[in-house]
């Protein structure tokens, strides 16, 4: 745990790249979990292929890792594609999508989360602005709990499969 702290980072970001490079960050940190909380999948962020690559590796060397994607409005990842879509399509039983129900969507943040652990959040998902961590439990912890209890109240995403994006 100490070594954990000792190597622990924090810093703000306030562009599209430093969200980039905070998300690919936040899901190195992983060895188990990785719970995204976002309104588009934001192309650029989550469709990176340094971003997939990290998470193709995750699933891949571990045998129970899991991850979760809430997304608020799939319709434009429905229209244009998205990459990490694709990876969740064959990669399916670790990675799952789910539709944030409509009476839900009023949550204006957008947040990644690796093991419980380490985080990047923005206060507003349609801004840059935010914070992202390398060991921060106790604000990572509050965000699963939220994740959580969205996540068990959306559907899953069917679109993704059906329409073979």
């Amino acid at each position: 745990m100490k070594q954990a702290e000792q190597s622990s980072k924090r810093w703000v970001i306030s562009t599209k790249e430093e969200m980039r490079q905070a998300a690919i960050e936040v899901v190195s940190e992983a060895s188990r979990k990785v719970s995204i909380f976002t309104h588009d999948l934001e192309p650029g962020i989550y469709d990176d292929p340094e971003f997939l690559e990290i998470i193709k590796r995750l699933v891949l060397s571990q045998t129970y890792a899991r991850i979760r994607v809430l997304i608020s409005d799939p319709s434009r990842a429905i229209k244009n594609g998205n990459n990490f879509v694709h990876l969740g399509r064959r990669l399916n039983t670790y990675i799952e999508f789910r539709h944030v129900r409509e009476d839900l969507r009023t949550h204006a943040e957008a947040f990644c989360i690796a093991d419980e652990r380490a985080l990047v959040y923005r206060l507003q998902a349609n801004r840059w602005e935010g914070i992202a961590d390398t060991h921060e439990p106790a604000v990572a912890m509050l965000y699963s709990k939220m994740f959580d209890e969205i996540w068990l109240a959306s559907e899953v995403e069917t679109e993704f499969r059906q329409l073979g994006i």
